[in-house]
């Protein structure tokens, strides 16, 4: 009885550690990736280069893990303990404000830099728990399937990641969540010792058992199975940031939207490696194929005939159905536990090399976000070979609980999978940038960090409505007509009835005036600007820029002095003397999404800082799925401003685009102009109750 108490103790060790250190590795990407958004523009890129951090040294921990098992005992219980004993001296983790970067900094090189040196050693810990306990578990109970332990580590990184922003964000802010999270990694780090202190302890740790009854080698491991031990969880991450990416540019840069990807790609690894009952090829490579299907009815009907709650929900299901297919086969192909943390170890890998090739390859070699497509080639290709490595296991003889439950004939389904493969690298290959319309036609792309910049040029036949645009994301930066009688026509947001245009156009003051403006786009404002003024345009993406003066003439026929001043426009101004503007223009579109990070009480400050006494803030909200109206109203009552909201509307032939404006004064002489007063809208039936948005704390839901 006590030999059995004993044994339930330690069971419960072992899996309360693995699950707590699992919770905490997932737990703090969307808390950093927070404390990063601001620093970097609230680009989605920032999202996905923190991703192939995380993936990155989640190989790093496997591998140390793979190591750490094959020595002695006591050299793992003094290297693995004082390891975590040094990992304290990097609590609390928030990045130092000295890590802010420069407009001249690599984003990428930064992020990846400011990442290992705030919390480097801890993740790297948190990420070897999972085999290594599993694998002192094996030899601690040589009769148990250590497999289902990743069943449970992939649970505590899923409860890690939705409770983030369901529960920790909603009511605590980014430092409270960071010395939470602090005092949870000592308490781990107790526990961790814990378990290696007893694994000491455990003369059966030396040598390996022999593999348990339900564990043995799916089909025998030689160089083909270890090849699609890399190649099937390369693809799952391929596709899991392609499509965390596309969803994010299109909706809004913020943790809710990076943990919904991330949880379905652990439920997947949740539900296939908690026992392969769970996996039915017959049921999941079907919704597969459905899954490609949806994705590219979006990618064709997405401009205006789908809302976005079910485009988001059309790649998501295409996500998940890949994830299961590829983490499916990927368990089925799973050694005995003598490989068990070499497994582990190439698993990640290939989930490293995905993040690599999404956050740094493919922005070097592709002009549009391609990568989506191509991992589902990838993910069907594999499949394929998946298959048919595992029908010609059992043409051998092969021994194992799949070969004795062999998937029926694989002749159809594999013809329709090639079939797939075609079409879907045919619709690729179709939407890579080069055409949206029979009127339309896209002329250049350029692609970076901050995301896919496409100019187009629409109706060429056309000379009165000829004109170019440019468009980033789903969003159009601005238009600008090719006729010359019309060249000099304010189009897009910033139309003559628009808020930023009825600012300029009847504001007392028409000489000597001093405007900033945070987002570049085309350029179209520069047209308001009379001799004696001076514009300055703060702008994150030098590619804007070099596009909107290659191909737009607003900046250069100008009358007023322009400036660009390349770096994120909060941070710009922040390190600025007061510049008293008298209008300040908020305006930077990512896509759809807004960066977050400039509509806080903190961002506010500094955009007063810089506003004179009788000036104006402009803040452009035109956005498709966030109140941003509250948002402003909100930081307007806060800092006690008075507001006018104006929208204006459609005009195709003067190339108009509906707008929402909020301009915002701390006097309401010009807000009680007439010119202003009758293009007022009233806010009473759009308005929320919301809390103040801050950096250290908004809640994207109350606002959806």
């Amino acid at each position: 009885m006590n030999r059995r108490l004993q044994q339930f103790a330690t069971g419960l060790l072992f899996a309360g550690t693995i699950f707590l250190g699992a919770f905490l590795l997932f737990h703090v990407q969307p808390l950093i990736g927070r404390f990063l958004l601001p620093w970097f523009g609230g680009s989605p890129e920032v999202w996905t280069t923190c991703m192939l951090f995380f993936q990155v040294f989640l190989l790093a921990g496997y591998a140390y893990a793979h190591l750490l098992v094959r020595i002695r005992p006591k050299l793992q219980a003094l290297l693995h303990i004082g390891l975590l004993g040094a990992a304290l001296f990097f609590l609390p983790i928030p990045p130092k404000e000295s890590f802010v970067p420069t407009a001249e900094s690599n984003p990428i090189l930064q992020i990846l830099l400011i990442c290992s040196l705030t919390v480097g050693l801890p993740y790297l810990l948190l990420a070897a728990t999972s085999p290594l306990i599993q694998a002192w578990f094996s030899r601690a109970f040589p009769k148990r399937n250590p497999y289902r332990l990743y069943a449970l580590s992939n649970a505590g990184s899923l409860l890690g990641l939705v409770s983030f922003p369901f529960v920790f964000e909603p009511v605590f802010s980014r430092v409270a969540m960071v010395h939470l999270w602090s005092m949870a990694f000592a308490a781990f780090a107790v526990l961790c010792a814990a378990v290696v202190l007893l694994a000491r302890n455990n003369r059966s740790v030396i040598p390996l058992p022999e593999p348990a009854e339900g564990t043995r080698d799916t089909v025998k491991s030689g160089a083909s199975t270890w090849w699609l031990w890399l190649a099937l969880p390369a693809a799952a991450s391929v596709e899991l940031l392609a499509v965390t990416n596309k969803i994010t540019q299109d909706f809004a840069v913020v943790p809710f939207l990076w943990v919904l990807p991330l949880s379905l790609y652990l439920l997947s690894f949740i539900i296939c490696f908690e026992h392969q009952r769970w996996y039915k090829r017959g049921l999941f490579v079907p919704l597969f194929i459905l899954g490609i299907i949806g994705v590219i009815y979006a990618r064709i009907a997405e401009q205006g005939i789908l809302n976005i709650l079910t485009l988001i929900g059309l790649y998501v299901f295409m996500l998940f159905s890949c994830c299961m297919v590829c983490h499916g086969e990927l368990y089925r192909l799973r050694p005995a536990t003598k490989n068990l943390t070499a497994y582990y170890l190439v698993i990640a890998a290939g989930g490293a090399l995905g993040g690599f090739f999404v956050a740094v390859v493919c922005p070097l070699i592709f002009k549009t976000y391609i990568e989506l497509y191509l991992g589902l080639l990838a993910c069907a290709l594999f499949l394929l070979l998946a298959e048919e490595l595992q029908k010609v296991s059992k043409s051998k003889g092969g021994n194992s609980e799949v070969t004795a439950h062999p998937a029926k004939p694989i002749a159809i389904r594999s013809r329709v999978l090639m079939g797939l493969l075609v079409l879907v690298g045919g619709i690729g290959i179709l939407f890579m940038g080069k055409r949206s319309t029979d009127n339309q036609y896209a002329i250049d792309n350029s692609r970076n960090f901050f995301g896919v910049l496409t100019i187009w040029e629409e109706a060429a036949d056309d000379p009165d409505q000829h004109k170019l645009l440019m468009q980033h994301g789903t969003t159009f930066h601005g238009l600008q007509f090719q006729y010359p009688e019309k060249r000099d026509l304010p189009t897009a947001y910033y139309s003559p009835d628009s808020g930023i245009g009825l600012t300029l156009r009847t504001m007392p003051k028409q000489e000597n005036r001093k405007i900033g403006i945070v987002g570049l786009g085309v350029g179209t404002i520069a047209v308001y600007g009379h001799k004696t003024d001076t514009i300055r345009f703060y702008e994150i993406n030098p590619e804007v820029e070099r596009l909107a003066r290659k191909y737009f003439t607003y900046l250069d026929d100008s009358k007023a002095k322009i400036e660009v001043a390349l770096g994120d426009g909060r941070l710009s101004m922040e390190r600025q003397a007061p510049q008293h503007y008298d209008v300040l223009v908020v305006d930077a579109f990512s896509s759809d999404a807004v960066p977050m990070h400039l509509l806080t009480a903190e961002a506010m400050e500094i955009y007063l800082k810089h506003v004179s006494k009788d000036g104006v803030l402009a803040f452009h909200i035109s956005t498709m799925h966030l109140d941003l109206h509250s948002v402003v109203w909100k930081l307007a009552d806060h800092f006690g401003l008075e507001t006018a909201w104006i929208e204006s509307f459609e005009d195709e032939e003067e190339g108009a685009l509906a707008s929402d404006w909020i301009l915002l004064s701390r006097s309401r002489d010009f807000l009680n102009s007439e010119a202003i007063q009758k293009a007022v809208s009233s806010p009473k039936s759009h308005r929320k109750d919301v809390g103040l948005w801050t950096d250290d704390h908004m809640n994207l839901l109350e606002i959806l």
